[in-house]
């Protein structure tokens, strides 16, 4: 699954917009209500979102001159590598919470966060096409840009488990989908909304039984994208 830099660099840059104008529409309790993500807060998702975009402009100054070995969709099956090999899951999730609780107000994460969006936006607007080294596998800039308009979508749905927000762009939303499907190999059913395919795709519900006979085959492979 490849993706067109154009194409991909108004996707992602949409997707951003759309996700900082959510973060300025919340209020300090609004970040410690729960979100999709398991163990988190809505503020301990966007703290997770800022040091992804650090970890994305690292990505966006890392020119390759090699093939790339790693599509839109086939990113998503690596694992993602580590400085500290004992670590897992829950030391990250943990990590992430410690941060969050360092912040005097906990809208302080967004304040935080703005200038290194700011940064990628800027950076993302002048890059040119090609490709990128990133966590050990090189991507062509459009389907960089794209992996990181999923992440955005994914994260900014988390925050509406229990807050009414703003959806996320709509062509990063069936960017998302497209992604999810590719992973899986086939479609989910197209009478479900692209939210509840992405929920689905990514692990954030739990199918009714209904819901897993219309998957068929494709619930044993659930989730697609963690």
């Amino acid at each position: 699954m490849h993706v067109d830099h154009e194409l991909a660099r108004t996707i992602f840059l949409d997707e951003l917009d759309a996700l900082l104008q959510v973060c300025d529409g919340l209020e300090d309790a609004d970040f410690v209500a729960a979100s999709r993500c398991r163990g988190w807060s809505v503020g301990d998702v966007l703290v997770h979102v800022h040091l992804g975009l650090q970890d994305m402009l690292l990505g966006l100054v890392s020119p390759a001159e090699s093939p790339a070995d790693t599509n839109a969709a086939s990113y998503w099956r690596h694992q993602v590598p580590t400085n500290d090999p004992e670590a897992d899951a829950l030391a990250g999730l943990r990590f992430v919470r410690l941060l969050g609780a360092a912040y005097r107000k906990p809208s302080g994460v967004v304040g935080h966060m703005r200038p290194t969006a700011s940064g990628v936006t800027t950076v993302v607007r002048g890059l040119p096409s090609g490709s990128l080294h990133f966590q050990g596998h090189v991507l062509t800039t459009g389907d960089f840009l794209a992996t990181w308009a999923v992440e955005l979508v994914v994260h900014h749905l988390d925050l509406g488990r229990e807050l009414h927000v703003g959806a996320p762009a709509s062509a990063a939303m069936s960017l998302t989908v497209t992604t999810v499907e590719a992973l899986l190999g086939g479609p989910l059913p197209a009478e479900w909304s692209q939210e509840l395919r992405i929920l689905a795709g990514t692990g954030r519900v739990e199918l009714n039984d209904d819901q897993s006979r219309a998957v068929g085959r494709v619930a044993k492979l659930l989730p697609a994208l963690g």
